[in-house]
């Protein structure tokens, strides 16, 4: 005959356990700091937190008054690019990283503003509705970066992806990726403009070490422009840009199409949708926390940095 288990008080579970914890509650730490003030105060308790700083478990956390002063110093000392370059470093040392294939692209991230505060830059405003936090209607009113600036963040641009997407305050994001492994090599924010990702990417390409033999570049067909196809070749790369036939003669023609580079090189490009896509939900990069260029661009660098060492991390689990 079998015997009946006998559960004591001891061995239940507590009510909390039992219970399905909600987002956001207080007994769950949350993932999210949105503050250096945040981040102190989960210092004290944190011990993941204090193991990477190499603090003891005893020790206390930074005062959160001292600690935002450190926020400029970091930005003087261009502390996010020294730790992109040294992860990027780590990255060439183990051979994951390819010097001769590399990718391109761009996206837009959205700035820590609103459309209220998008207000014109000469003449008077009307007055504001009543009430706090009002509805205002901006229909029939032309607005544009011209006329118009944000008074949380005048760096902001007012920019869209496409014809079939709303306007929003935003910055423009950029990076760099070497088609070995898909890690990003360089990575760089910019002001929201017509021609930002293809002055963006010339300034990442002519970053990079002088080569004798040719690379390649594999971009969208928003990079088929002549312009660029010829600054790519003066820096010493081959574009294999997706061509654009559309409403206009493409930049490059069969010399380069022809080859079976141009269609790997096309195939291998879209991965590069696989960092903006985790800086944009994992990172929360879909709406920046930060005001102005320098401040978000710094976090730009971190969250590619940490996204490099995800990648890696999971390159040396892999040939262990």
């Amino acid at each position: 005959m079998a015997q009946r288990a006998v559960v004591t008080r001891r061995d239940r579970p507590s009510a909390p356990d039992r219970l399905p914890r909600r987002q956001g509650d207080a007994r769950e730490p949350r993932d999210d700091l949105h503050s250096e003030r945040a981040f102190c105060e989960r210092l004290n308790y944190d011990l993941l937190f204090k193991w990477f700083l190499d603090l003891p478990i005893e020790a206390r956390a930074f005062d959160a008054t001292t600690f935002t002063k450190n926020r400029e110093r970091l930005l003087d000392a261009e502390i996010a690019d020294r730790f992109f370059a040294a992860v990027v470093t780590q990255a060439k040392l183990r051979r994951y990283v390819s010097s001769e294939h590399f990718s391109v692209d761009g996206t837009l991230l959205e700035a820590w503003a609103s459309h209220k505060s998008f207000k014109a830059k000469d003449g008077p405003e009307p007055p504001p509705p009543p009430g706090r936090n009002a509805e205002v209607s901006f229909h029939g009113e032309r607005r544009s970066n011209d006329t118009h600036v944000s008074s949380t963040d005048p760096e902001a641009r007012l920019a869209r992806k496409s014809n079939a997407t709303a306007a929003k305050l935003s910055y423009a994001g950029h990076l760099l990726m070497e088609h070995r492994n898909a890690l990003i090599v360089d990575a760089e924010l910019t002001e929201a403009k017509g021609y930002a990702e293809r002055a963006a990417a010339t300034e990442m390409l002519a970053r990079q070490p002088r080569r004798a033999r040719r690379r390649t570049l594999a971009a969208d067909k928003g990079y088929d422009t002549a312009a660029f196809v010829a600054d790519a070749r003066t820096l010493g790369f081959t574009p294999h840009v997706a061509q654009s036939t559309t409403n206009r003669r493409s930049a490059i023609d069969a010399r380069t199409t022809r080859h079976p580079g141009h269609g790997i090189s096309q195939r291998i490009r879209k991965r590069i949708e696989e960092p903006f896509g985790w800086i944009k939900t994992i990172a929360g990069g879909r709406k920046l926390r930060y005001i102005g260029r320098a401040r978000n661009r710094a976090w730009f660098l971190m969250s590619s940095a940490i996204y490099n060492i995800i990648r890696i991390a999971a390159l040396d689990a892999a040939g262990a």
